[in-house]
């Protein structure tokens, strides 16, 4: 194509060119950089949504049905049986849960037990313990699962004994001395985060007679095929159930953490893209500092025949190459880089003898990352088009270059 060739000739650094040249080289790089680093950090954003699916979403319920009062759900079965024909609905667990103080050896740490069936569609639990304290749980009535974060903290070991006392509520308010629970320590639950400093599982008939209730579960448990929807399904059960119940949904208890990673992701890319942005303003002060330095070569041109649309299309196609090389370049490091950034961000800790992410704050101790090549189509095509916008107003300005001024 004639316009390209000519678009190439006039990219060839000259001596009194440089100062244009590093203009064009810095937009360049700056686009590279943009593009490279928006790719990375959305692949992070994707893997912390991706492990908040995996880690926190596999284990804590999506959605969750209870009593109102010490009566616990009436005709339990039935209505298990009747919501497992939505088949939205993966998976119904009965519970009951209990909130109160670990004792052991005279230290008291707060804990949310849950007393669940083991061997009714526990998966997402067994698969947080060892295979053997999963069987110790499952043959002892008082065993109970606690998290790997309370267990460091009471030194516990498997086969301690512990107390919980729970507190009793009356319909009077006065107070009363709380209702103390022997249990058997079977094992360690590993979640993740704060979790671990708070949960446990313990059976369900050793809790529902704790908590002294009418029927055999306080509530049921949910998890949805999709759980981002948690939230609409969850207020069309609760709407729609036979029994005063209150209804609640991961999004109450967890979204703070799907919510932050959704307000870093539109910060980065806003902040990125203003970056690549920037990045094509210099285009702009390159290509009009060619265009007044060309002016001799647009005339003769012109009077030899080209047509405006033709030197527009040469600064156009000018402009372009360097928007199409950073972004090569971007991408192509982007690609290189994602793939192995937990190893390579492991490779720094281990180096310098730092931490990037605590495993007791975040429900992760490492870096993750998950390429998604929506992401990089995405950004090529704003970084592309940025880049061709930024070549529209040299080009117009070359176009209207005229001959007879040029040449004298």
């Amino acid at each position: 194509m004639f316009a390209f060739e000519l678009a190439k000739q006039f990219r060839k650094s000259r001596s009194q060119q440089r100062f244009i040249s590093f203009i064009s080289m810095s937009s360049t790089v700056g686009i590279a950089l943009g593009c490279f680093v928006l790719i990375l950090l959305l692949s992070v954003m994707n893997g912390f949504e991706k492990e908040l699916t995996s880690r926190v979403l596999s284990v804590i319920p999506h959605g969750e049905l209870y009593s109102v009062d010490n009566r616990g759900i009436d005709n339990l079965e039935a209505q298990r049986y009747r919501l497992e024909q939505d088949n939205r609905i993966a998976r119904i667990t009965p519970y009951t849960k209990l909130t109160g103080m670990l004792q052991f050896k005279g230290e008291l740490k707060a804990v949310e037990l849950t007393g669940i069936i083991p061997s009714e569609n526990t998966s997402q639990y067994k698969e947080r313990v060892t295979d053997k304290q999963w069987a110790a749980f499952t043959a002892e009535p008082k065993g109970v699962l606690v998290g790997q974060g309370i267990a460091e903290k009471l030194q516990l070991s498997v086969g301690d004994p512990i107390k919980v006392l729970v507190p009793v509520t009356t319909n009077d308010l006065s107070f009363k001395a709380p209702k103390t629970v022997s249990l058997i320590v079977s094992g360690f639950l590993s979640i993740g985060g704060e979790l671990d400093n708070l949960v446990g599982l313990m059976h369900l008939d050793t809790a529902s007679n704790a908590a002294e209730l009418q029927s055999r579960a306080q509530g049921l448990q949910f998890t949805f095929y999709d759980a981002y929807s948690a939230n609409t399904i969850m207020r069309e059960i609760g709407y729609s159930y036979p029994q005063a119940v209150y209804m609640s949904d991961w999004t109450r208890t967890q979204g703070h953490l799907y919510n932050d990673i959704q307000l870093v992701r539109a910060v980065v890319y806003i902040a990125l893209i203003l970056v690549i942005g920037v990045a094509c303003f210099n285009i702009v002060s390159s290509l009009v500092m060619a265009v007044r330095e060309k002016q001799a070569a647009i005339a003769i041109l012109k009077t030899m025949g080209a047509t405006d649309a033709l030197i527009r299309s040469i600064f156009i196609f000018q402009g372009a190459i360097n928007g199409v090389v950073g972004i090569t370049v971007g991408v192509a490091l982007a690609l290189l880089v994602t793939p192995n950034l937990s190893s390579i961000v492991l490779f720094v800790e281990n180096a310098l003898g730092i931490e990037v992410l605590s495993g007791d704050i975040y429900f992760i101790d490492f870096l993750p990352s998950e390429l998604q090549w929506q992401d990089v189509l995405i950004t090529t095509f704003v970084a592309l088009s940025l880049c061709i916008m930024a070549t529209l107003y040299p080009a117009q300005k070359a176009a209207k270059i005229s001959p007879s001024s040029s040449l004298h």
